[in-house]
């Protein structure tokens, strides 16, 4: 795919993203390897992003696996389409159809549901293998987590009507984890695990400007420091880079080439999520950490 860590770091720039070392050599790892790659950090840092990006380079499918509480077989897996064989059992009937017959006709892949995990699987007879994205894996139950050890061991999974479906090629697996619970150790040592922080202001600055190509460069630069400088404060939820680049599409939309008090009151649910930490933004605070971010995009 990728013939060493520079060629995939120079490819991932090129589809704007942009990958520090670490991150990258995980990723040509879990390439080279074919081991899931494990991803946790905060909401909005860009890890999801990887699968998506992942997916246009090597030119395959990204299936994608939202996770939840609840979440069960019949949502990841497969099921079957009760109502249409039900509907085809009485025509079968109909037509005098014995009970041999009728049982492999009504469990049969014409009416077996494939959801994600079970399209993942089966992906690779036809081409190459897609990039399976297992999405906020700390959202769903512990039941779930379990079942995917095995699913992430062998790559196979077993209907009991049809037999056991086997990956020819073993997927692309990224999971990502927002960590408002741990994920079990059992699950992450199947994994190759890489933590990915908020970025620092040069690589923020450089997505901003990657991204928004017509942001002005002053408006870029203390975005980047004003929102630096608010993940330093005591937040329910600090902002992510996906905030980052919602409020400069805001700001673009909004003709603005420099940040004002007045332009950040107006824009701050762009940025912040929860009502006590609009609320700790008070005007005397914001005008503060305004003649900070001033200061520093005229140090770059």
């Amino acid at each position: 795919m990728f013939n060493s860590v520079d060629e995939l770091q120079q490819a991932l720039s090129e589809h704007d993203y942009i990958a520090e070392r670490g991150l990258t050599v995980a990723i040509y790892l879990a390439l080279k390897t074919g081991k899931p790659l494990f991803l946790e950090g905060d909401a909005g840092v860009g890890k999801t992003e990887i699968a998506k990006v992942l997916s246009t380079l090597l030119d395959t499918d990204l299936i994608r696996m939202q996770c939840y509480e609840g979440l069960d077989i019949n949502t990841a897996v497969y099921e079957w389409n009760y109502a249409g064989q039900i509907l085809h059992m009485r025509l079968m009937e109909s037509d005098g159809m014995n009970r041999d017959d009728m049982e492999h006709e009504l469990f049969s892949d014409r009416f077996l549901l494939k959801r994600p995990l079970l399209q993942a699987i089966e992906a690779t007879e036809n081409g190459n293998p897609p990039v399976l994205l297992i999405d906020e894996l700390d959202r769903s139950d512990e039941e779930f987590e379990a079942f995917l050890l095995e699913l992430l061991s062998d790559f196979q999974i077993s209907i009991p009507e049809l037999g056991t479906i086997k990956a020819k090629v073993p997927p692309i697996v990224i999971l990502t984890s927002n960590r408002t619970r741990e994920i079990h150790d059992a699950l992450k040592r199947r994994c190759l695990y890489y933590w990915i922080d908020y970025p620092h202001f040069r690589k923020e600055l450089q997505i901003v400007e990657r991204k928004a190509p017509d942001v002005a460069p002053m408006l870029a630069r203390q975005i980047t420091a004003f929102i630096q400088d608010m993940r330093s404060m005591e937040l329910f939820k600090r902002p992510g880079v996906a905030e980052t680049l919602d409020w400069t599409a805001a700001l673009v939309a909004l003709d603005q080439n420099q940040l004002s008090l007045e332009t950040v009151q107006d824009t701050l649910g762009v940025i912040l999520k929860y009502q006590d930490d609009v609320e700790m933004m008070d005007a005397q605070t914001i005008q503060t950490m305004l003649d900070r971010a001033k200061v520093e995009a005229q140090r770059v």
